[in-house]
């Protein structure tokens, strides 16, 4: 797993992320030099989009298993290919690092081997998705499996001699073969009409072809290569492992001596789509039916994980059926589910990210809290919780024999690989270290106001690069989107404040409620309240932002969010736009009914406590489109054509209405994106369609908005 740390920003929390004078510096791929964008500070100093887009995206450390040696992945952009590519790299005992020869061609999920002597991965080098192999130092590749069908997620038994795939097939096949053939004729077919049974149609940005991720064994020979047929593991099971869209290898494990192995799926057939209830399975690597092993809790069971000695399972166990924010349990029991127990019952945190200690003697998550997303310890035995790392956030981490180590990241800079065995913590890499040479990144500044119900709510301000006392500046009010996923001291290349700092802008950012990390209590306050209490948080917040920082100019300021975030802009725009000189809304909600009957998620109805249908009055009060007559700010409305998550159709919603009322507003649509902008060169052109409205609406002398002839 990844950490991330956040630190106090500025000079001080970059030397202490990229490891200035700490790190050993990094030897420079072979592909360095490529064309891209010219890598420069702002007029002002500050961070720019292509510094922020040229980037080096550290992450996944895997100790090697004598404990000596850090595997770990680094994802750069293609700027030529409009991508990213993703290579391995090696930290070696005495501290240098280095990239792996065999990162030519694209490396994914790169895993030791169980012996230390050789690394796998994932690579479609070879024209589609299949496991490969090198050696301990990455000098040449060989490929391990010659499927027909890509290849998802992998894991090596521990004696070395299986390794388990997963790959998406029909699951009526009795063969790969089949599968394969299926695949050619509908690709081959002139008609292209396709018929639905049953939910899900689309997950996140594909239409559902009605194959199922199943898990297969294959028998490696002595030089580590698949040798003989896939054994399905999950046959006529219909479910995924991995879940979809984004699931990973986190959803199974293989016990120790290699003879099981435990997944989480879902089997409720036709009444899948309707529930989040996960459980837990385990099946003999020889085959044979699974048996489920949770089938009592009617939440999602995940993230299973054998002890060391092979004599205990640990698991995370949410508490609820379709309550998004649940705060999920850890579980220690048999390996056969027997004999469970709660580990922790009463910390108020959300444990994800599970893994065992190396010794069996406690357990490792990461967890939000109070906007940090930090490494936590639990004692096996008496449930004892202590927190490992300070601020920022854990993306990733393993441990072996003692010796810990964590991707983290902050505000103040990107991931970096660290050795936190200690409890200062050494940076063992410095990544991005001359691209971010004296660009200014402001601190974030915490800040805490009562909110709805007089409880308090945590917030951030910064301040703009190059800023000058005495001056005010121009904001930008960032809204974080799930609603449930909260801002954390961390580092995003998706909505990074210090973007906006780079430009010229203050930026505040309130964590309201529904946002974990503060509690069970606090997250479920937004159940039922999409659209008064978080609102009442963001309008007390940027009150108290404005009283205490002067150099903030409230009549220079635009709201921008994205999915919830871009929900609540729409919100904003009917029920509190005095403040703002301009709105920005990427891929948000215009009609919440019918987003939550279009959407790839059928349980997301839940936040409402039902579908349309039966809760009439509370959609209509909290949906956007109620409040368009009030509508009167110019609005920025973006969106992806892949986008099933929030589906296009709610901005087109948008900016009809902003049309039909002569609003000032443009819509900017990315026609190969899905809720996430991922293509380098269309992020860039899309962050820039956003800093150039809020720069046309909240320079000081702003011309009077033009506006468009209201439509009959």
């Amino acid at each position: 797993m990844t950490i991330r740390a956040g630190l106090a920003g500025g000079a001080a929390a970059l030397a202490w992320l990229v490891g200035v004078t700490m790190a050993p510096a990094q030897t420079p791929p072979a592909s360095a030099g490529q064309s891209g964008p010219v890598l420069s500070p702002t007029a002002s100093g500050g961070l720019s989009l292509d510094q922020l887009a040229m980037m080096d995206r550290v992450g996944d450390p895997r100790l090697s298993p004598d404990g000596h040696r850090v595997l770990y992945s680094v994802r750069t952009t293609d700027w030529a290919a409009n991508r990213g590519a993703g290579s391995a790299w090696v930290i070696e005992a005495d501290g240098a690092s280095r990239r792996l020869p065999a990162s030519e061609g694209g490396v994914s999920s790169a895993r030791w081997s169980p012996d230390g002597q050789a690394i796998y991965f994932l690579s479609s080098r070879g024209g589609s998705s299949q496991v490969w192999r090198t050696d301990r130092d990455g000098q040449a590749a060989t490929q391990v499996t010659a499927l027909p069908i890509d290849v998802t997620a992998f894991r090596l038994t521990p004696d070395g001699r299986t390794l388990v795939v997963a790959i998406a097939v029909f699951a009526d096949c009795d063969d790969l073969a089949c599968s394969n053939d299926r695949l050619k004729a509908e690709a081959a077919a002139v008609s292209t009409v396709r018929a639905f049974d049953r939910l899900p149609l689309r997950p996140w940005d594909s239409w559902n072809d009605g194959r199922r991720n199943h898990l297969f064994a294959m028998p490696l020979n002595a030089s580590g290569l698949a040798a003989g047929e896939a054994r399905d593991l999950m046959a006529g099971v219909d479910g995924d492992t991995p879940g979809r869209p984004q699931g990973d290898d986190g959803e199974f494990a293989i016990s120790p001596d290699g003879r099981r192995i435990v997944f989480s799926t879902q089997m409720q057939g036709r009444t899948e789509a309707f529930t989040n209830d996960t459980d837990l399975y385990s099946a003999s690597i020889e085959g044979g039916p699974p048996v489920n092993l949770t089938d009592g809790n009617p939440a999602p069971d995940s993230n299973p994980v054998f002890s060391p000695d092979g004599h205990q399972l640990a698991w995370l166990a949410g508490r609820r059926e379709n309550v998004f924010g649940d705060q999920a349990v850890v579980m220690v029991g048999n390996v056969d589910g027997s004999g469970a127990r709660a580990l922790a019952p009463g910390w108020d945190r959300g444990p994800g990210g599970l893994r065992w200690r190396s010794d069996g003697r406690a357990l490792y998550v990461v967890a939000a809290e109070n906007g940090q997303q930090k490494l936590f310890e639990i004692d096996a035995r008496t449930g004892a919780v202590r927190t490992v790392t300070g601020d920022g956030t854990v993306s990733g981490f393993d441990e072996v024999g003692g010796r810990l180590v964590v991707a983290r990241d902050g505000f103040g800079g990107p991931a970096q690989i660290v050795d936190a065995s200690g409890p200062a913590g050494r940076p063992l890499t410095r990544h991005n270290a001359e691209l971010l040479a004296g660009v200014d990144l402001p601190a974030a500044e915490p800040f805490t106001f009562a909110g709805w119900n007089g409880e308090p709510v945590q917030g951030w301000v910064f301040k703009p690069a190059g800023y000058v006392e005495g001056r005010r500046y121009p904001a930008v009010y960032l809204i974080h989107g799930g609603p449930k996923s909260p801002w954390t001291d961390g580092w995003s290349y998706r909505w990074n404040p210090q973007i906006y700092t780079g430009a010229g802008y203050a930026v505040v950012m309130v964590n309201f409620h529904g946002s974990p990390g503060f509690g069970q209590a606090f997250t479920d306050a937004i159940n039922d309240h999409w659209g008064d209490r978080p609102l009442e948080d963001l309008q007390k917040g940027w009150q108290s932002a404005l009283a205490g920082n002067r150099f903030i100019d409230g009549d220079r300021a635009c709201a921008v969010g994205a999915s919830y975030g871009g929900y609540m802009v729409n919100l904003i725009a009917g029920k509190w736009n005095g403040p703002w000189q301009c709105l920005v809304n990427h891929a948000g909600v215009f009609d919440v009914g019918q987003l939550m009957n279009a959407m790839d998620i059928a349980t997301f109805v839940a936040e409402f406590g039902g579908p349309s249908w039966e809760r009439a009055d509370l959609y209509r009060e909290f949906s956007p489109n109620t409040w368009v007559d009030d509508w009167s700010k110019p609005m920025l409305v973006l969106h992806g054509s892949r986008d099933f998550r929030v589906p296009i159709e709610q901005s087109l919603g948008t900016f009809s209405a902003l049309q039909r009322r002569g609003i000032e507003s443009r819509f900017v649509l990315a026609t190969d994106e899905n809720h996430w902008v991922l293509k380098p060169r269309n992020w860039i052109d899309w962050q820039q369609e956003i800093l150039d409205w809020t720069s046309a609406h909240t320079r000081e002398e702003a011309p009077a908005a033009e506006e468009v002839p209201a439509r009959p």
